[in-house]
């Protein structure tokens, strides 16, 4: 699951979880089911989820789509 990701994809973010983690793939909505140990507040979750992504891929990640939302997409360059 995680050798295979395309240079951009979706996920679905649950925020202040107890670790930071890949759930699954939710097929309906063709998006990652991540969790997420930051507070949604003060862009904390989305600097966590590049940080945590960036480590996964080893590339530089970077959210293209929804900054204040649950659904987002990032791209690996």
């Amino acid at each position: 699951m995680i050798d295979s990701f395309p240079s951009s994809f979706k996920i679905i973010v649950k925020p202040n979880s107890s670790k930071n983690k890949i759930v699954g793939f939710d097929k309906e909505k063709q998006a990652y089911r991540i969790e997420i140990k930051a507070k949604p507040e003060a862009n904390k979750a989305n600097v966590e989820i590049v940080k945590f992504f960036t480590k996964l891929t080893k590339n530089k990640v970077k959210i293209v789509k929804g900054l204040r939302s649950k659904e987002k997409i990032l791209k690996i360059s």
